[in-house]
């Protein structure tokens, strides 16, 4: 072959090749039309978006989502660890604005230069790791010694050290869950870690977060724990319940413990601890947050927010405010913040609530007027806006409040009296109003058809009118005369009861309702809401098991026919009863099917109670002399 054809072989093979590469590069009708990855982040975006699997100190790999503008440098970092998909919270759609991707609460802190920073904690999603929900803190009940406090402070070690646009400060914020991931993160924090907003947070899941309150069981728990435990927590875990009323359907399956049975649910670990651990022994105590708050010295500047109707954790804020404020001075500062929302309000829409209407969007208004300058100082050098003790908004006369201390109020009893009536003056003349509970038809917390599922009707129940049930013969009432001057309370009402039943157990609810008059100026429906005319607000309500008065991890029976004594407090409230207005207060044995039903027959473990054990048993409310029972009223000037 001469030498002069090899060029012409050489460039036929390379025509041949390339030829073939283009080929195979067409699109065919059996071209697989599964892609790899596709990156929505478009070069015209405002915000780079960044994964990370961030490895603990065992090892564990925890998904981490980073969210920030273009371009940010010496940046704070804004931390959320949560058990809800961290993927999702940052891919909220597909803008190429950082403010849409990310939930509405981030709009301020990524427009301000925040790099904004979610993590799905162990097992959950996209983490490694086994799910524990609400994990101890490494100790009695944990043996680990890993926990949600030390992946938050290994967690923190890993962003200051790898993302170069981070000025060395972390804050740490979120609400529910995210409120006790927030909390974790300040027992032994990490040095970078200069500031933390727990909002809602879950810090006694028995005693009024979440699982029970006082002892009573809220049943809709046994859904959360299965759908969490389910799939990582990625859905598919709803109880197969179908459509209908939840009244009807858990009044039909008996005790907490059949239902559960009914829906093979029994067996799984969340529904499991919930069943088998009815009192307030060491499995629950020792997991209580503002215990392990309060043993602890307080390094992080905390600003701690409550809705005034939160439905779900209404308990949790101010019993951590109780443990951190004694330690709290100018330099570690500690802030309670009181708006008027519901669970996790504060991150959303503040203009209304159920029939409430309010003076603006309140929830915003918090967040741009007190929270961000408080991030901003500690994360930012801002200039100090000195946060004051406590933030509240009061309702009634719709109106933000800066205090110097919580709660303010000092303790005045409205005492219970003959006839109906309430009032300040102790009553001389002893005497007990009666009606009848019975298991077989509970009081609803909310009107039928009930669905609990539903965010219209969960979200805004504690505001509901109170007449739907007010002139039940099963509800005792009793109310002030019109007001003629304004009462204002600061702080917790407490209940101290005085009853006796003619069954062995019992469940007390107390609501402190603000009765409205009839001539309302807004008493004509407006903007699609109900008349205000007549309504009955419901400014607290709560529950107490009769089995735990004297102790909450020891029930004993109640003796038929013996006035005993209850006391309880109802949630923190900032809330003006106006003249003309009635202040009323009502009693009663149910709250269903929020709580289970008490069968009125003490049993070892109520979520086992049998047909038989559910009773009828007529309830006395004393009022007057000895025992003069009263609603305590935390009243201001």
């Amino acid at each position: 072959m001469s030498l002069n054809i090899l060029p012409a072989v050489a460039a036929a093979i390379l025509a041949a090749t390339a030829a073939a590469a283009q080929d195979a590069s067409r699109v065919t009708p059996m071209t697989p039309d599964v892609v790899a990855d596709y990156d929505q982040v478009l070069p015209s975006a405002d915000f780079v978006r960044r994964e990370a699997m961030v490895p603990m100190r065992d090892g564990t790999k925890l998904y981490t989502v980073m969210v920030m503008k273009k371009g940010a440098t010496n940046a704070p970092i804004l931390l959320s660890r949560t058990p809800y998909d961290a993927h999702g919270s940052v891919h909220r759609t597909v803008s190429q604005r950082g403010v849409d991707v990310l939930e509405a609460m981030d709009a301020e802190f990524f427009t301000d230069g925040y790099i904004r920073v979610y993590q799905d904690i162990r097992g959950l999603h996209r983490s490694e790791g086994q799910y524990v929900v609400t994990r101890p803190l490494a100790g009695p009940l944990n043996p680990t010694g890993i926990d949600e406090s030390t992946d938050a402070y290994d967690t923190i070690d890993w962003l200051v050290k790898n993302v170069p646009e981070a000025n060395g400060k972390v804050g740490v914020i979120g609400s529910s869950y995210l409120g006790f991931t927030t909390l974790m993160a300040e027992i032994n924090p990490h040095p970078a870690l200069k500031a933390a907003v727990p909002e809602s947070p879950m810090v006694d899941g028995w005693m009024g977060d979440d699982w029970f309150h006082n002892g009573a069981f809220r049943v809709d728990s046994f859904g959360y724990a299965v759908g969490q435990g389910f799939n990582k927590g990625a859905g598919g875990g709803e109880l197969p319940v179908g459509a209908g009323d939840d009244y009807t359907r858990l009044l039909a399956a008996g005790s907490a413990g059949e239902f559960a049975r009914s829906l093979g649910i029994a067996g799984v670990p969340g529904v499991r601890k919930l069943l088998e651990n009815p009192a307030y022994t060491d499995f629950w105590s020792l997991q209580a947050v503002d215990k392990w708050l309060a043993a602890r010295p307080l390094t992080v500047p905390t600003m701690l927010e409550v809705g005034q109707w939160d439905q779900e954790d209404s308990y949790g804020a101010p019993a951590a405010y109780r443990a951190l404020a004694p330690k709290a001075s100018a330099r570690v500062p500690v802030t309670l913040v009181i708006g008027p929302w519901r669970h996790s309000g504060a991150n959303h829409g503040g203009y209304d609530l159920g029939a409430l209407t309010f003076a603006g969007d309140t929830a915003h208004e918090w967040r741009v007027r007190w929270m961000k300058p408080f991030l901003d100082h500690w994360l930012k050098d801002a200039p100090d806006p000195h946060t004051p003790a406590a933030v509240t908004y009061a309702t009634g006369i719709d109106k933000w409040e800066e205090l110097s201390r919580w709660p303010m109020g000092t303790p005045k009893p409205l005492y219970l009296t003959a006839g109906g009536g309430a009032s300040f003056v102790h009553p001389a003349e002893a005497g007990h109003d009666d009606y009848q509970s019975d298991p077989a038809h509970p009081v609803p917390f909310i009107p039928r058809p009930i669905d609990a599922g539903d965010p219209l009707q969960w979200k805004p129940w504690l505001v509901r009118d109170q007449r739907f049930v007010s002139d039940r013969p099963d509800v005792a009432v009793w109310q002030t005369a019109p007001l003629d001057h304004a009462v204002h309370i600061m702080g917790a009402p407490a209940v101290d009861l005085f009853a006796a039943t003619t069954g062995s157990d019992s469940d007390w609810v107390a609501k402190l309702v603000d009765v409205y008059p009839d001539d309302v100026p807004e008493g004509a429906a407006q903007g699609g809401k109900p008349s205000m005319a007549g309504y009955e607000l419901a400014v607290g309500i709560e529950i107490f098991r009769g089995r735990y008065r004297t102790s909450f991890a020891q029930p004993e029976a109640i003796v038929p026919g013996r006035v005993e004594r209850y006391r309880w407090t109802l949630p923190n409230v900032d809330h003006v009863f106006l003249p003309g207005h009635r202040i009323m207060v009502q009693v009663q044995s149910s709250l269903f099917p929020l709580y289970d039903r008490n069968p009125q027959t003490f049993v070892a473990n109520i979520m086992d109670a049998h047909a038989g054990d559910y009773r009828a048993a007529t309830q006395s409310i004393w009022r007057g002399g000895a025992g003069a029972s009263a609603v305590i009223l935390p009243i201001v000037p």
